[in-house]
């Protein structure tokens, strides 16, 4: 327990030099050198990043215990000739307050200021118990805030940095409601929160909470601190409703956006766009892209992606192969999420041998489908009674080790039972097993439920 460890020795001995008191007077500096720097972080490929090479500090404490927390720093202390710097301290305390109590953190850092007077907390330091405090079963407002007094009483008004800090931290153990009362808190003894947490919280209300929530808070922030909704928080409230179907709302939001003096990119008409497919509104889908070249906003990939997947979805499959040679007219290569939708909206139709046709011109213009492509393609003949086609296409997705989705697992199988080849659909479920592709009782399960509604089928034909 005394003894310093190497690796933290090497630290400390890197950290000569002391840190004064806000009172004493500045110290000459040691050398007129300039620092030698640190060499930099090399990326998997043996490439420098320009980034430097960040020192990895060793996770000190073990042990949640005051008692012990203290004698360590002693023999830290005792080992070292020269005081530690703020960052051996501040190194020191987010070791030991991520397992410890609130109280026994703030012992802590005290006891610390009492042993080496050199040591001069920062705002940084106090930092670090609110990041911090979001890791202890305890956390509550109440823990926070005491934080904050104790910032207040050691001479250090809480920033939009600590408001930050201490919305996130209540935020990660759930505590929004708690998060907002502490905002609005701040707003009025402090500063108002800087965008960023305001974000941050109109997302997490989002998760959690009635849009007419959201809702009130956005205009309670605007009426007691002026802080107002930019871009990036429209486009947040504009994903929740879509997400919840409120399509109409969005539509709202978007002409808001505009008196805000906002203009939508294209990740908030995509947004828009993806609400529509998900409940197959291809139509009003195509409104929106529409929309979008009235305003002079020019689609990108995942705007012709997501329109060709929700005209895929919603039999508007003619429309959906269109909009691919506007896609390439436009400077745009369809990519495997691209033809993989328009697969899947040719098989929903019944033309599996088209979507089969739409994989060569695939691969011959360079693009490699993936594993959902072979997956949507083995559902897809299967489920239109083309086994031999799709016995091909499995001994490939085997070939190249490839996992089967729980469908296409399913449709094949119950294809290769249909066609009397039982040994076969045993085979794949042995690949499906072996590959990890689902779990030994799933894939059981969906080839019994198989073999047995075959089996009933046999024996209410022989009773006619």
């Amino acid at each position: 327990m005394g003894k310093l460890s190497p690796s933290f020795r090497s630290i400390l001995s890197s950290n000569t030099v002391i840190n004064k008191p806000p009172h004493s007077p500045a110290a000459p500096p040691l050398s007129s050198k300039k620092a030698t720097p640190k060499p930099s972080r090399k990326t998997p490929s043996g490439q420098s990043s320009g980034h430097p090479e960040k020192p990895k500090l060793p996770t000190v404490f073990k042990s949640a215990s005051l008692a012990d927390a203290k004698k360590l720093y002693s023999s830290f202390v005792s080992a070292t000739k020269a005081p530690f710097n703020l960052r051996v301290h501040n190194s020191l305390l987010q070791s030991y307050a991520s397992i410890a109590t609130l109280n026994d953190s703030i012992s802590f850092l005290r006891h610390m200021s009492k042993v080496q007077p050199s040591f001069s907390p920062d705002q940084s330091t106090f930092h670090i118990l609110l990041s911090t405090s979001g890791n202890r079963p305890d956390s509550t407002l109440a823990s926070v805030q005491q934080i904050l007094n104790f910032m207040v009483t050691n001479g250090f008004n809480p920033d939009k940095v600590t408001a930050d800090l201490a919305v996130r931290s209540l935020c990660s153990v759930g505590l929004v409601d708690e998060a907002v009362e502490l905002v609005k808190e701040l707003s009025q003894k402090h500063t108002p929160p800087d965008i960023y947490t305001y974000n941050h919280l109109v997302k997490q209300l989002c998760k959690s909470r009635a849009l007419s929530t959201v809702y009130n808070f956005i205009v309670e922030m605007r009426s007691s601190c002026g802080a107002k909704p930019d871009l990036v928080t429209y486009t947040i409230l504009i994903d929740n409703v879509c997400n919840s179907n409120n399509l109409r709302e969005a539509m709202r939001l978007v002409s808001l956006l505009y008196k805000e003096g906002f203009k939508p990119d294209c990740f908030v008409y995509n947004t828009i766009m993806k609400g529509y497919c998900m409940v197959g509104r291809g139509a009003e889908a195509i409104g929106v892209y529409k929309k979008m070249k009235e305003v002079g906003l020019e689609p990108d990939v995942v705007t012709f992606n997501t329109l060709i997947f929700g005209l895929s979805k919603s039999g508007r499959v003619k429309e959906a192969r269109n909009f691919l040679d506007i896609m390439a007219e436009m400077g745009h290569f369809p990519d495997a999420v691209t033809y993989t939708s328009l697969m899947n909206g040719m098989c929903r139709e019944g033309n599996a041998l088209g979507a089969l046709s739409l994989l060569k011109e695939m691969e011959a213009k360079g693009c490699n489908p993936n594993s959902c492509t072979y997956n949507t393609l083995l559902h897809g003949l299967s489920k239109s009674r083309l086994l031999d086609r799709g016995i091909e296409l499995y001994g490939l997705m085997k070939s190249c080790d490839m996992k089967l989705e729980t469908a296409s697992y399913s449709t094949f199988v119950r294809a290769l039972c249909r066609s009397g080849r039982i040994a076969e659909a045993y085979e794949v479920f042995d690949y499906a097993v072996e590959s990890k592709s689902l779990t030994d009782v799933s894939a059981y399960l969906s080839l019994e439920s198989t073999l047995k509604s075959l089996k009933n089928a046999r024996e209410q034909a022989h009773a006619i």
